[in-house]
């Protein structure tokens, strides 16, 4: 027979038979007396309750793992949690914290982890929602919202460039669609390229994955393939966009790599697959990309595992480590001269480097810094 059950106004508890011997069963059992006589809920038994919800929520709140491995799982459980259910003035707060420039034309932030810049389904908060919270912290409550002039994926972290002025916004936009921009990104690979520099020009579509799960992914559309021995030119596809990627390995082990990347076009996840596709080097967290066939955790090598202090159960959990670092605007609007952007890297990016076994370039100018902090972890 099921253990019985009661409920008062404001509590739910579950019947005594699931918890015998227990202060919580006891008080339980207390509640459902007052309950089934229907008296008034004084004080004191106001503060039982109180007391015996926060001892409740007491004995389920974990405690941080003294095993190096569970800890720093749970290190990257809280992580990617974060930023996801914030009030909008909290998010704008936060983000003011990372303002990296500001002058009277634009406002250069150091984009979070996990933050997507426009809504969609699913997002319940996102960058551009706060704008206008953001503009009033900084020039007060009668300022204008600010504009957004590029995009970033929800997942990649780094330098995001917003402007006051909506036609201000539209230069900025047009330099990024001429070219004239220069991007470059930080990415640790599982594995390393080979050259270790380099250019990957191949068009990118977009197509649909034939799997337990169908879904869509962008991919490589080559111009070439072999045939017979004989490299043989193939009809290009109308919904294949030209894309095209430096890159260049900073700092190398056997099985990993810290690589600069600067993204020549601007198409959709271009770094991404580009490097798993094209070089066989998918960005360490990048679990779409991974793998064509399967939207699953990336597979870690075991030596990568031990590294990072994971299990390949936990490695849905790693994030991805792929930031805007640098972003170098021409002379625009009353500024003569080119702007020089850099953004520091988030934390985890820092903490994989070091477990990692990977090293900032010396001659990078917040390189000092940053290899201070990795010596600190």
């Amino acid at each position: 027979m099921a253990a019985p059950s009661c409920s008062v106004p404001g509590l739910w508890v579950r019947g005594t038979g699931q918890r015998s011997g227990s202060l919580f069963a006891l008080v339980s059992k207390a509640f459902c007396t007052a309950a089934a006589a229907s008296r008034p809920l004084d004080a004191q038994r106001l503060a039982e309750r109180l007391r015996a919800q926060k001892q409740e929520q007491k004995t389920k709140k974990e405690s941080v793992p003294t095993n190096p491995v569970q800890r720093r799982v749970h290190e990257l459980v809280r992580f990617t949690q974060q930023l996801q259910r914030v009030h909008p003035n909290v998010l704008a707060k936060a983000l003011s914290r990372e303002i990296v420039h500001q002058d009277k034309d634009l406002v250069v932030i150091n984009k979070p982890y996990g933050l997507p810049v426009h809504g969609g389904p699913g997002v319940q908060l996102c960058i551009s929602d706060v704008l206008p919270i953001l503009a009033k912290i900084l020039h007060g409550h009668k300022a204008e919202p600010l504009h957004l002039c590029h995009r970033l994926d929800k997942e990649t972290t780094g330098v995001m460039v917003l402007t006051w002025d909506k036609e201000m916004a539209h230069q900025v936009q047009e330099l990024f669609r001429t070219r004239q921009v220069v991007k470059k990104y930080w990415a640790i690979t599982v594995h390393v390229p080979v050259p270790p520099a380099g250019v990957v020009d191949i068009p990118i579509i977009e197509k649909e994955v034939q799997g337990q799960q169908q879904h869509h992914k962008m991919t490589l559309a080559p111009s070439y393939r072999m045939d017979n021995g004989k490299m043989v030119r193939v009809r290009t596809s109308r919904n294949s966009h030209m894309a095209v990627t430096r890159y260049q390995v900073l700092s190398s082990t056997v099985s990993s790599a810290l690589l600069e990347l600067q993204p020549v076009t601007g198409v959709k996840h271009q770094l991404r697959v580009h490097l798993s596709f094209g070089l066989d080097c998918p960005i360490l967290g990048d679990h779409k990309y991974s793998d064509w066939n399967r939207l699953a955790p990336q597979k870690l090598p075991a030596g990568t595992l031990k590294k990072l202090g994971l299990q390949q159960s936990k490695a849905r959990h790693i994030p991805l480590h792929l930031h805007a670092r640098q972003l170098v605007l021409p002379a625009l609007g009353s500024r003569k001269e080119e702007l020089n952007l850099t953004c520091k890297l988030p934390r985890f990016f820092v903490r994989s480097l070091s477990r990692l076994g990977l090293e900032i370039p010396s001659q990078d100018p917040e390189g000092d810094s940053e290899a201070a902090h990795l010596g600190a972890q």
